[in-house]
């Protein structure tokens, strides 16, 4: 079994208005289907199914005298013909 194998990262510091603007095209990408991310050279085309599986996960974490911090986690993950679970609401 393999653990996978990593095609692209990007870790960046935007504002919070930058990083709205991006999870905003992203979604727009994401309805239609087809992403494309590029970061200086690194390039990567996404196919996504009609049928993904949106997880969210949301993190705290000690880091000393930084205090604490957060995290909020989105995952958009499929398999080939595959299904996802349940609905994930924002309220």
């Amino acid at each position: 079994m393999s653990g996978g194998m990593q095609i692209f990262k990007s870790k960046e510091l935007k504002t919070r208005q930058e990083a709205a603007d991006f999870l905003h095209q992203l979604a727009e990408k994401v309805a239609g289907g087809k992403v494309q991310i590029m970061q200086n050279t690194e390039e990567v085309f996404l196919n996504l199914p009609e049928e993904v599986i949106l997880e969210v996960e949301v993190k705290n974490k000690e880091k000393g005298r930084r205090g604490m911090q957060q995290k909020l986690e989105l995952e958009i993950k499929w398999y080939e013909g595959g299904q996802g679970y349940g609905p994930t609401e924002i309220r």
